[in-house]
C-alpha cells in the first residue's frame, strides 16, 4: 500500500515556523512494522531520482544569480541530502534552513499503525519578501510533483541502499 495521499498539516508541525504562509503535508501507509523517522527521513531525502537532480540542477542556475542558496554536488551532504538537520527524534525529523528570501521546514514523520507505518512529510514555509513569494509560486508546480515522488521512496521494497543519487 504506498498510495500518497494530501492531509492536513499537524498542529505540531505548523509551529515550527510561526508566520507561515505556505504548509502542505502528504502521506502515505508503508508495509514496515517499527519505522522510525529518521530511517524514512533517509529513505525520502537522502538520495534523489535522476529526473530530480535534473530539476535541482537547473534551480541552482536560475537562482545562483540571485545570490540564493544552491545545492551542488560538491555541496556537503548529510543523510539526509542536502537538507539540514534542525532537530531529530524517533517518530519525528525536521530538516529545513533560513535564506534571505525564506525559511523552510520539511518534517517527516512516523506514526506506527499495526503491522504498518503511516509516515508524514510536511512542507512548511514563511516568505520574507516578494523576492520568497515569487520563488514560492514558481517551484509550487514542481513541489507537488516532487514531494510525493521523494515519499515514495520510502517503501521498503523501493529502497535499495545500494541505488546511488543525489
Amino acid at each position: 500500500m504506498n498510495n500518497v495521499r494530501l492531509v492536513q498539516v499537524a498542529a505540531a508541525d505548523r509551529g515550527e515556523l510561526v508566520g507561515a504562509g505556505f504548509a502542505d503535508a502528504y502521506a502515505m501507509i508503508v508495509d514496515e512494522v517499527a519505522l522510525d523517522a529518521p530511517t524514512a527521513a533517509r529513505r525520502a531525502f537522502g538520495r534523489s531520482p535522476q529526473w530530480v537532480r535534473v530539476l535541482l540542477r537547473l534551480r541552482n542556475g536560475l537562482v545562483g544569480v540571485l545570490g540564493l542558496k544552491t545545492a551542488t554536488p560538491n555541496a556537503e551532504r548529510s543523510e539526509y541530502g542536502w537538507f539540514p538537520v534542525v532537530s531529530s527524534s524517533a517518530d519525528r525529523v525536521v530538516l529545513g534552513f533560513d535564506d534571505k528570501h525564506l525559511d523552510f521546514r520539511l518534517i517527516a514523520s512516523v506514526v506506527p499503525h499495526g503491522k504498518q507505518t503511516e509516515v508524514t512529510v510536511a512542507t512548511i514555509v514563511r516568505t520574507h519578501n516578494l523576492l520568497g513569494r515569487c520563488y514560492l509560486a514558481t517551484i509550487m508546480p514542481f513541489h507537488r510533483v516532487i514531494v510525493p515522488a521523494m515519499l515514495r521512496q520510502v517503501t521498503a521494497d523501493k529502497y535499495s541502499p545500494s541505488r546511488s543519487g543525489t
